[in-house]
C-alpha cells in the first residue's frame, strides 16, 4: 500500500492557491501512482431525505436506532474478534442480524432516535450512511453513521442480477426500488438478506466522512484505506464523464473494498439522487502522493 507521507501539509498549501495555479501544483508536486492494475470501478452515494417523526405514529412506525450499549468488540469462542455482544451465558457472540433487529431484538430499550415512515427508504438511508429525516412540522433531523452491527454487507442489487430478476447493468437504485415497491413481500425478504445494519446519531451540521470533516458534493470519494490514504487526491478517468476528474479520499464504506474501488459523493436533492443512484463507472484510477513519499512505500507484489 502507498503511504500518506506529508500529503496533509501539501494539500493545505494547495487550498491557499488561486485556481489558475492548481493544475501545475498537482502536476509538479505529486507523484501520480497506479495501485495494482489501476482498473477502477466507481459507484455513487448521496444524502437522502426520508419522511419520519420524532415519536412513533401510525404513519411512522419504523425505528431509526442509536448505537445499542451492548454492541461491543469482543473475542468469540471460535477466536474471531470484532463487533458482537455478550450472551446470557457470558460468551461473546455475533450481534443481531438485520432480520433479528427488524423482528424486535432492540425494541423497548429506548434506542429510537426517530421513526421512519417507510422501511425501504430507511434501508437506502442505511446504505448511504447519512441523510435527512423530514419531520411532520417541516423541520429536518440530520442523521449520520454511528456504528454497524458487524455483519457482512450484502449488495441486494447484485442478488437481483444474479437471480435474473434485473438485467446486467440494469440494477440502478431506482430499478431496485421500483421492483421492491411492486413486490413488497419479496422486497422485505430481500432486504433481510443484507445482514448488515447501520446505527445512527444526530448531526448538528452536514454529513461527516471518515476523516471527521464534512463531505463535499462532486469532491469527496469513499475509498478503502487499506490501499488509498485518507485525504489523498484521487484522479479518476471513467466511462461516465461526470465522475471523471480529481476527487479527495475523505470517506469509507462497508461495500468499498479493494485497491481501485471508489464511491463518489453527489450531495442532496433530486439531481444527486438520480446521478448517484445510477452511477456505475469503469476506468482507471491514479492516487496522488507528495513527491518522495512513494520511495518510502512498500513495493507492490
Amino acid at each position: 500500500m502507498a503511504q500518506p507521507g506529508d500529503w496533509r501539509g501539501v494539500c493545505a498549501e494547495a487550498a491557499t492557491l488561486p485556481d489558475v495555479y492548481a493544475p501545475g501544483f498537482f502536476y509538479y508536486r505529486f507523484d501520480w501512482v497506479r495501485v495494482g492494475d489501476g482498473k477502477a470501478f466507481a459507484t455513487g452515494y448521496y444524502e437522502p431525505e426520508i419522511s419520519g417523526s420524532p415519536v412513533k405514529t401510525s404513519g411512522s412506525a419504523v425505528p431509526i436506532y442509536r448505537v445499542p450499549p451492548d454492541l461491543i468488540r469482543c473475542t468469540r469462542a471460535d477466536g474471531g474478534n470484532g463487533r458482537g455482544r455478550i450472551a446470557s451465558n457470558g460468551q461473546c457472540v455475533l450481534y443481531f442480524t438485520r432480520a433479528e433487529i427488524d423482528d424486535g431484538a432492540l425494541a423497548g430499550r429506548g434506542l429510537e432516535l426517530a421513526w421512519a415512515a417507510d422501511p425501504v427508504e430507511l434501508f437506502f438511508l442505511q446504505i448511504q450512511g447519512s441523510g435527512r429525516v423530514k419531520l411532520p412540522d417541516g423541520s429536518i433531523l440530520r442523521v449520520g453513521y454511528a456504528d454497524q452491527n458487524g455483519r457482512d454487507y450484502v449488495a441486494i442489487g447484485r442478488l437481483l442480477r444474479d437471480r435474473g430478476i434485473l438485467p446486467p447493468g440494469g440494477a440502478s437504485m431506482q430499478a431496485i426500488v421500483d421492483w421492491m415497491r411492486a413486490n413488497p413481500e419479496a422486497g422485505r425478504a430481500l432486504m433481510r438478506e443484507n445482514l448488515s445494519y447501520i446505527f445512527f446519531r444526530e448531526l448538528n451540521g452536514p454529513p461527516l466522512g471518515a476523516l471527521g470533516v464534512p463531505v463535499t458534493a462532486h469532491g469527496t470519494v469513499a475509498a478503502d484505506p487499506a490501499f488509498v490514504p485518507l485525504g489523498a487526491p484521487v484522479f479518476l478517468t471513467l466511462d461516465r464523464p461526470e465522475a471523471s476528474g480529481l476527487w479527495v479520499a475523505q470517506d469509507t464504506g462497508g461495500a468499498i473494498k479493494g485497491p481501485n474501488r471508489f464511491d463518489t459523493f453527489w450531495g442532496a436533492g433530486a439531481d444527486a439522487t438520480h446521478t448517484a443512484g445510477g452511477m456505475s463507472a469503469a476506468g482507471q484510477a491514479l492516487i496522488l502522493l507528495p513527491k518522495r513519499s512513494t520511495a518510502r512505500a512498500p513495493a507492490q507484489p
